[in-house]
């Protein structure tokens, strides 16, 4: 169901006398700004769910565990929960105008399908949610109401004026619900300012005249309401509307005075627009259009507290550990120096922890080339975050401003200078060679505190370029720690990219064994629900899938190799260009073996990837080995029409030498009985019955060049 009026019109008023009637309870969730970020959007709805009955431990546990994707591996397992409710309930949304993007509303909407038989959704708000609201009507599964159904008509109005002493004639109450055009706030509003005077009929009439419109509204409460009330209580109201929601403590810090709740609990008593947000009453907001009036009012008559107000409230939140809270009001208060100290804590924790859209917002306040040299700490962190997201200009951008400024800050795990930040972040760039790259991670290494979620990602680096220079040993004793270090201080993607790396390296000396351990192993940290979320998958499952060809596991390495595709778009926006280029190359090799085409479109990327970045050590030189391969591998679209599979295409030429099924087998990594079911399988698509007849027939077909063979 969706619930669709302007402000004021008695959406909340609706659903809160539904739920008193409605056998069925109500998760209730007050949406605001922060719920824009799909992941809190989640988690609000899950403790709402809580509420009417408990969640299994395992939900809980995944929607507290951090990762960019959580909110969608999260859907499954509270879906399966709210399944097993032993009642229907109504999951309710309120405010879902302030949503301005369609994914966590689409998540939900996702949810609410598992809801026990006779479950409602209920999008409440001032504009229609964005939803394919036209196909959802046309197939009978969507309830509207507007504001045609909303709006109060004479006699509901005159019912509602009565409530607040505000005896008027239908004749009168006719009048102001035309010109209010039956919008209950209006008509509530003027209630109250008529009900506060003692010459009722005169006043009564300004009332009507003066609530036409928000602005006259506005003009009314302040002359014929606001100024009425005392001034106590109107000095609490108008400077608590920096708060978007509000408890007696905050409000007292903001005031630097005592008694809020108290006077919030009278408040609530005079229905002065005050909602409640938790069943205990401990946290309310105000109304959104009085709020906004207040804010006016507070802009006019006390504009040298904004400041002030809003730094008090980012004490308080700093200090009750919300920092998120604590950074929007400092940006309210305009002070850049305190938004700097909390962005530089706070933005890759937050990130690596799927906040993604909030980090970007923050982020986006300093994208000037002055600021980002005045607080070269965030400068930093929105290196990395725009290196991660594949902008590598970008990155690059934000970190010569972070080298270029001077920092006097603390960085998350304690560095009170950025250059071991930096040097660990331009060893990942390798944007001067491999060589500096070596440079930079040794010294980022050396200047990393021992438990820095930093650490792991140095090693890993370091251990990446001597491989990148061919120093395979020496970059596998570091990479080995990187591993170690990864496991204890929980860095799950660079554990995986670490023994990734190791499995090539055991490949290149010719250790099948180890190479295919470490390959299991890194599959196995491999987020298989939502791969193609996660670059750093790509590698680990071009490893896997080379390591299954090796011991003739067709199957499985194509498996793997249609779930690195997934990932493949990821690896095209360029994470790092050397770890891009081991990702892309693997799987070439992959398809290489497979006789598959696309290792032709591959090897082109790869190409282009290493003319826009030469310095890349060996990479570049395997890269030219391979496109030579990739260009003598023969055409398959005949191969395809007799049904050979890629791995029968690549025996193939193999057949029509001396070479025994032994001696084919060694040569590509597989068994003399895999290379002879093979070779079976390959006759009887071809009609034959020997090899000499398979190669007679495949040059026949153009399968391989001619050539004299054995007999």
């Amino acid at each position: 169901m969706i619930l669709t009026a302007p402000a004021g019109y008695g959406k909340t008023t609706v659903l809160a006398q539904w739920a008193v009637r409605d056998s069925r309870p109500f998760a209730w969730v007050s949406v605001d700004d922060r719920d824009n970020d799909p992941i809190v959007l989640l988690r609000h709805v899950a403790l709402a769910l809580h509420g009417i009955e408990p969640l299994p431990q395992n939900v809980l546990e995944t929607l507290a565990a951090p990762g960019p994707s959580i909110w969608k591996s999260a859907i499954p397992r509270l879906g399966s929960a709210l399944t097993a409710f032993d009642q229907p309930i109504v999951l309710a949304l309120d405010d879902t105008h302030l949503l301005r993007t369609r994914e966590g509303l689409d998540a939900v909407v996702t949810l609410a399908q598992h809801g026990p038989e006779g479950s409602l959704l209920v999008l409440a708000g001032r504009a229609s949610p964005k939803l394919p609201v036209a196909a959802l009507r046309a197939g009978g599964q969507l309830s509207e109401i507007g504001v045609d159904r909303l709006a109060l008509s004479a006699n509901e109005a005159q019912l509602l004026l009565r409530a607040t002493s505000a005896d008027l004639n239908l004749a009168t109450v006719e009048e102001l619900v035309e010109r209010c055009e039956g919008w209950p706030a209006a008509l509530y509003l003027a209630a109250l300012a008529a009900r506060e005077e003692h010459d009722r009929t005169p006043d009564t009439e300004r009332a009507i005249h003066f609530a036409g419109d928000n602005t006259h509204m506005a003009d009314y409460l302040r002359s014929e309401y606001l100024a009425k009330l005392r001034p106590g209580a109107l000095r609490f109201l108008r400077r608590t509307s920096v708060l978007e929601r509000m408890c007696g403590s905050l409000c007292d810090a903001v005031l630097d005075d005592q008694g809020s709740a108290r006077e919030l609990e009278k408040i609530e008593r005079s229905n002065l627009f005050l909602v409640p947000l938790d069943q205990q009453r401990v946290w309310h907001r105000y109304h959104h259009l009085f709020r906004d009036l207040l804010r006016r009012e507070l802009a006019e008559r006390e504009p040298q507290l904004l400041g002030v107000l809003n730094s008090r409230a980012a004490d308080w939140y700093e200090r009750h550990g919300d920092p998120e809270s604590a950074l929007e009001h400092a940006l309210a208060a305009g002070d850049l120096d305190r938004v700097a100290a909390i962005v530089t804590k706070i933005a890759l924790p937050a990130y690596y922890g799927g906040r993604i859209t909030s980090v970007e917002r923050w982020l986006s306040h300093f994208d000037d080339p002055a600021l980002l040299e005045r607080y070269p700490g965030v400068a930093l962190q929105g290196g990395w975050v725009h290196a991660v997201g594949g902008r590598l200009v970008e990155a690059e951008r934000w970190l010569d401003a972070a080298e270029r400024g001077t920092f006097t800050g603390t960085l998350p795990d304690g560095c009170t200078s950025l250059r071991p930040w930096t040097a660990v972040l331009r060893a990942a760039l390798c944007r001067d060679g491999v060589y500096q790259m070596v440079a930079d991670a040794e010294t980022g290494l050396a200047g990393l505190p021992r438990e820095s979620l930093l650490r792991p990602t140095a090693l890993l680096l370091l251990g990446s370029a001597h491989v990148l220079l061919g120093e395979n040993e020496r970059g596998d004793t570091f990479l080995r720690s990187a591993a170690d270090e990864a496991e204890r201080l929980g860095s799950r993607d660079t554990r995986m990219v670490a023994i990734s790396e190791r499995s090539l390296i055991a490949s290149a000396r010719d250790d099948p064994a180890a190479a295919q351990a470490l390959a299991l192993q890194a599959q196995e940290l491999v987020d298989h629900a939502h791969a193609d979320e996660y670059v750093t998958s790509a590698i680990a499952l071009a490893v896997a899938a080379r390591a299954e060809l090796r011991h003739g596991r067709w199957d499985q390495a194509r498996a793997h190799l249609a779930e690195a595709e997934r990932v493949r778009p990821l690896l095209a926006q360029g994470l790092f260009p050397w770890l891009t280029l081991q990702a892309e190359l693997e799987l070439a090799r992959a398809y290489l073996a497979l006789g598959d085409a696309r290792a032709h479109g591959l090897v082109e990327e790869l190409c282009d990837l290493v003319r826009s970045h030469p310095h890349v050590g060996v990479l570049a030189d395997q890269v030219a080995a391979l496109a030579t391969d990739v260009d003598a591998m023969p055409e398959h679209g005949k191969g395809a029409a007799v049904g050979l599979t890629g791995a029968e295409l690549r025996l193939l030429p193999l057949l029509s030498t001396h070479l025994s099924f032994r001696e084919i087998g060694e040569a590509l990594f597989v068994s003399r009985n895999t290379i002879k079911t093979q070779a079976i399988s390959v006759y009887r698509k071809l009609g034959v019955s020997g090899r000499s007849d398979a190669i007679d027939r495949a040059e026949a077909l153009g399968l391989v060049e001619t050539t004299k063979h054995i007999g």
